[in-house]
């Protein structure tokens, strides 16, 4: 195998005939090559076994991004052809619906175990029961959802810490300004607005632990509660 199709993960550079090599090397697509677009995961994971491909990477802040896979066209074609005949067979929609049903069934878990643990870091005391629940509720189904991208998606933490870091974040977004803040754009800014911004929502949300009821004019929880759709 030539040096230039040997398997390897590249990043975008501004001339599109080019990309950047793991080691910061300027490298050329063999010719003929074709870009295999993101989006079905089993199609790209045969195309990688089948030869030699070269993946296109993003990075776009902290996430990382798919841009797609460059590989021989045969290869695409032939992998694609046994695909589309495999997906037509009836065990292949049998299993399929199969899939899905345990998905449903795992993601209805995850939502129930999210909420639940929403519902311990708030800790509400019972004057405010009614609007913890309705708390919980707002915070797992913005959070949850397959896809989001939010932080309870996340894998890398705990779910009981994914629940608190929720929380903060629907807190930092519907009780402060956050959204429209002029941030310098400055290595650390956003953080440390960040981190001025959950200290005060961890002290917002104090109040609603204790026994003492107070109105709901004038505290931005109570108000950003009010506003949310009544089924919530």
């Amino acid at each position: 195998m030539s040096e230039p199709e040997k398997t390897r993960i590249v990043t975008p550079v501004p001339d599109p005939r080019f990309f950047r090599d793991a080691d910061g090397t300027i490298v050329k697509p063999p010719v003929g090559w074709a870009l295999l677009p993101p989006g079905d995961a089993t199609l790209t994971r045969r195309v990688k076994e089948a030869g030699p491909t070269w993946t296109i990477q993003e990075k776009r802040g902290r996430k990382l991004f798919s841009r797609g896979v460059l590989a021989p066209p045969e290869n695409i074609a032939a992998v694609k052809a046994a695909l589309e005949t495999e997906r037509a067979t009836p065990q292949y929609a049998r299993e399929r619906e199969r899939a899905v049903v345990r998905r449903d069934k795992k993601q209805a878990e995850y939502v129930e175990d999210f909420e639940g643990e929403v519902r311990k870091f708030l800790a509400f005391s019972a004057p405010f029961e009614v609007q913890g629940e309705r708390f919980a509720r707002a915070v797992t189904e913005h959070a949850t959802p397959v896809g989001s991208g939010t932080v309870a998606r996340t894998q890398r933490i705990p779910v009981e810490e994914r629940a608190e870091a929720a929380v903060i974040a629907w807190l930092r977004h519907q009780t402060t300004a956050y959204d429209s803040m002029q941030i310098d754009r400055v290595k650390g800014a956003r953080r440390e607005v960040r981190r001025e911004l959950a200290t005060r929502s961890r002290a917002l949300l104090a109040r609603h632990r204790g026994p003492t009821l107070h109105p709901a004019e004038g505290c931005p929880l109570c108000t950003a509660l009010a506003k949310l759709p009544p089924n919530v």
